[in-house]
């Protein structure tokens, strides 16, 4: 499969000040290839999402965007702490957001469970004190 373009993100853990950035442009970036309604919605949400979770949990990440002619992916990877629980942490309503995330209004436990609902493909693997690597796919032609 030909690579049309990558970009990655470094995203700091705790930076609510630049959450979101990331995201912003990735939806720009796919608006601007011609990518549309349902899809540009779902990876809009679904990138959002990710960062937050970098943001929020990790100790800082890099969120990566690939496009193909017919897909593109998006793989979030983390310097830890990684998730004791990863079935726990799929569940709606399950958070392990700080006081200082749930006071700007996130955490409520549904990043995880979105990103796989908005996603054609999506897989998480997480080992304590490493990290968490998480990727999506989302198919580009309807």
């Amino acid at each position: 499969m030909e690579e049309l373009f990558r970009i990655s993100y470094p995203v700091a853990a705790a930076d609510y000040v630049n959450a979101g950035k990331a995201s912003t442009d990735i939806k720009r970036r796919l608006k601007q290839l011609g990518v549309g309604g349902d899809v540009l919605r779902r990876v809009a949400v679904a990138s959002y999402e990710v960062e937050l979770n970098l943001v929020i949990h990790s100790m800082g990440g890099e969120l990566t965007l690939t496009v193909f002619p017919d897909e593109a992916q998006l793989v979030s990877a983390d310097v830890g702490p990684g998730i004791p629980d990863v079935d726990m942490a799929m569940r709606e309503g399950f958070s392990t957001a700080n006081d200082e995330a749930r006071s700007l209004g996130f955490g409520a436990g549904m990043g995880l469970p979105n990103m796989k609902r908005n996603a054609d493909d999506f897989s998480i693997t997480s080992e304590l004190g490493k990290g968490t690597t998480i990727s999506m796919s989302f198919k580009l032609a309807q």
